[in-house]
């Protein structure tokens, strides 16, 4: 029987590596030669990528401390698990959104700093509280216009909870799936472009990953688009905002406020900006959750050579053929690759039985269930066509 180390690069949920059974997976923080890795913050970019990695799996949606397409030209399928931690997520750019609309952390401290720094109490203490309480108020939700950018499984969550609270929603999302469209609520309306959501809200929420396309997505010229005394929330990747042009923006009165995850040296002492300490995925039932799907996910490839929510391989699931071997190929997304990698099949004497081959930008994974009878050549045989980057037999 197989057996699959595992090597853990930072503290997995007990939850999650329970599920890894003890006859099928060795799991531990010093494991030599790793078939798996399950990482959450741990930087593998500076890590030396170990011959006998099969996969790796993050404990959560971003992929930032990863390199994905490093991985992906070995044939490493890199796991993430999105919406696993959505509610939680949720939860916090809702507190966000009441924190920054009633003006909760500074009036908070604004308490604490009559005692603390005062020493008031009582009689004195009490006229105090309500003679500075004026400059503290803050506006209601209703009737406010919130613009979610990105509606992934947290931007509909975030979406369908506002209007909940009586907000007009926005959305904007080029490319939503079929499967968030249908969770989104139809009170919320899509809008064609970034701009029309900014020039329409009172409030921008960010849920985008940070690649290319998305870094500096809020900057000068689109806060400018927001009405006077607007809020910016960011609980999707500090790079997504050019903080610079948010904190002039704030020193202006142009913005009421931002609140994010992602503290910096300048944003988090500026009187308007509330930073967080990375709070998104805190709490246990996301740990717990995050765990699961990246433990699980792991498992059914390294067992079964499944692909599901992979970042640089295509989504690829098939159930196993009765009798037969199972064979996983990686290869570059070019013409031809699949009939040369049947003709090798059967030129070795293997009946398909069962194939499915998908592709996704300039990568491709192949599974092919086969009868008869597998040589060990077989693997130099399929590596020996060109485009292929790894083959193994599952």
């Amino acid at each position: 029987m197989t057996i699959f180390p595992i090597q853990t690069l930072n503290a997995i949920s007990p939850v999650g590596l329970q599920r890894l059974d003890r006859d099928h997976f060795d799991i531990g923080t010093a494991i030599a030669d790793p078939r798996g890795i399950l990482v959450r913050s741990a930087d593998l970019h500076s890590m030396q990528i170990p011959r006998s990695l099969y996969a790796v799996a993050r404990a959560g949606a971003g992929t930032n401390n990863i390199p994905v397409e490093k991985l992906a030209a070995l044939g490493i399928p890199v796991f993430n698990t999105p919406g696993a931690n959505a509610n939680a997520v949720k939860e916090l750019v809702i507190a966000g959104m009441l924190l920054a609309a009633r003006n909760l952390y500074h009036a908070a401290d604004y308490t604490r700093d009559l005692v603390a720094e005062l020493a008031l109490s009582g009689k004195e203490l009490d006229a105090q509280v309500e003679a500075g309480k004026k400059q503290f108020a803050g506006f209601e939700l209703p009737g406010k216009t919130l613009g979610v950018i990105g509606l992934g499984a947290i931007g509909v969550l975030v979406a369908n909870a506002a209007h909940s609270l009586g907000l007009k929603v926005l959305g904007y999302d080029p490319a939503v799936t079929i499967q968030n469209a249908w969770q989104l609520s139809p009170n919320v309306e899509q809008v064609n472009s970034v701009e029309e959501l900014f020039s329409r809200s009172d409030i921008v929420t960010l849920h985008v990953p940070l690649v290319e396309g998305t870094r500096g997505l809020v900057n000068a010229q689109r806060i400018a688009l927001m009405p006077a005394d607007s809020v910016v929330l960011n609980f999707a990747r500090g790079g997504v905002v050019d903080e610079p042009a948010v904190l002039e923006a704030l020193d202006s009165g142009h913005l009421r406020a931002y609140v994010n995850d992602f503290p910096t040296a300048a944003g988090a002492v500026h009187p308007k900006v509330i930073a967080l300490p990375h709070l998104g995925a805190s709490t246990g039932e996301a740990e717990d959750n995050c765990a699961v799907m990246a433990v699980d996910q792991l498992a059914d490839y390294l067992l079964n050579g499944n692909i599901r929510n992979s970042v640089n391989y295509p989504q690829v699931q098939m159930a196993r053929a009765p009798g037969t071997t199972r064979l996983g190929i990686f290869n570059q997304n070019k013409p031809n690759m699949i009939g040369q990698i049947t003709a090798v099949l059967a030129q070795a004497g293997l009946n398909v039985a069962e194939f499915t081959n998908k592709a996704q930008g300039e990568h491709a994974y192949t599974l092919v269930d086969v009868e008869g009878e597998v040589q060990d050549d077989l693997k130099a045989a399929i590596l020996s066509i060109d485009g292929v980057i790894r083959a193994r037999k599952i």
